[in-house]
């Protein structure tokens, strides 16, 4: 089978949790027997033409001349190359700016495009009136003219036929077991005999990091607040200026060594998990690999991943009270965040969400 990925900030990973799925899947498809072709932004970096035996193919986008609607040439351009190339399946990493180019191409194309629905991306408060209507539109146009359609979750699942009466495969997103561990970590931005509670988030509004410091503070705990994410964000701007004069906030911009970040996790006290918007978080689910104690917004896509298994906020008052209670809640979490790492054994491995993609593929060109 040869199989597209379009739609990513290109691979090696430097951006989030698409171009990390599409970095591991696709090698693992090229190990089961598929060809495998990642689309790349012109200006991702990444010169070889093969990754992990992924062929890299390089698309003009010209982001940094007329900003975000480049991708809407950028994934077009993805799509018409991947059509020329011949490949089977055309898997559609979020619908934003690629829905509206599906209907510059035929009904046999569209029958093999592939969605991954992402989040609900009109709901983001980062987004002005404009953006998301437009964002509205492409939603419908993706679940309208795409050959199949994959979320990672069961909200969006339900979100989408609720809205559109249209079915989804639910595939999530994956996470292998963390079976090592650097005690030291953290030694880069405290002292030894500092304890840190953690947050790993993009800084925009709806991740709450607004609301997590607010009621980390008011809690009057001697612990440290690491806060992992980019600083170039206008939100990320104004959250720093609003607490740069709290010395046990800790901001240290984005991390993307895996074996670092992952050792942040497992040394932490607590992990806050503050999205609202989206599916399965990439985020969520490594902290629950690296055996966290989660406590996570309460919102019907976190709680489709952690069920039970997990303390919720909803304010910073309720994060506030959480962190006062925490030595006492921790015999609790600490048989939670158990629970939560036998689901990453059992339900979200990656070797597993590769083979589920690959069965959805099968389906789609069997008919």
């Amino acid at each position: 089978m040869k199989i597209a990925i379009i739609g990513s900030r290109g691979i090696p990973n430097k951006y989030g949790g698409f171009e990390q799925f599409a970095e591991i899947v696709s090698a693992l498809w090229v190990d089961m027997g598929h060809q495998v072709i990642c689309y790349n932004p012109h200006n991702h970096g990444f010169e070889g033409p093969y990754l992990s035996g992924v062929e890299i193919r390089n698309i003009y986008c010209p982001e940094n001349i007329i900003g975000s609607s480049a991708h809407f040439l950028y994934d077009y351009l993805s799509l018409r190359d991947a059509t020329i190339n011949e490949c089977d399946i055309f898997l559609q990493l979020g619908y934003q700016s690629s829905a509206p180019s599906f209907l510059l191409f035929n009904k046999s194309i569209r029958s093999r495009i592939v969605t991954n629905m992402d989040g609900m991306e009109w709901k983001r408060s980062k987004w002005s009136p404009f953006v998301k209507f437009i964002t509205k539109i492409s939603e419908k146009l993706a679940v309208n003219f795409s050959g199949n359609l994959i979320s990672d979750n069961q909200g969006i699942a339900d979100y989408v036929f609720e809205t559109y009466e249209v079915t989804s495969d639910v595939i999530a997103y994956g996470c292998n077991p963390v079976d090592y561990i650097d005690e030291n970590a953290s030694l880069e931005w405290l002292s030894t005999t500092d304890s840190y509670d953690l947050v790993i988030a993009r800084l925009e509004p709806e991740n709450n990091v607004h609301e997590i410091i607010t009621g980390f503070i008011d809690s009057g705990t001697d612990r440290k607040l690491i806060i992992v994410g980019g600083l170039s964000t206008k939100y990320a701007k104004d959250i720093l200026d609003t607490f740069r004069c709290y010395t046990q906030i800790i901001f240290v911009g984005g991390i993307y060594e895996q074996k670092k970040i992952n050792s942040l996790r497992q040394n932490c006290t607590l992990y806050f998990h503050g999205h609202s918007v989206g599916g399965t978080n990439p985020s969520l689910i490594e902290a629950m690999a690296n055996k966290c104690r989660i406590i996570a917004h309460d919102n019907v896509f976190n709680r489709a991943v952690l069920g039970v298994d997990g303390l919720y906020f909803e304010t910073s008052a309720d994060l506030t009270e959480i962190v006062k209670n925490s030595f006492k809640l921790i015999p609790e979490l600490d048989l939670l965040r158990l629970s939560n790492f036998e689901k990453i054994m059992n339900e979200y491995r990656w070797e597993d969400i590769a083979n589920k993609y690959i069965d959805n593929f099968q389906r789609i060109i069997s008919k």
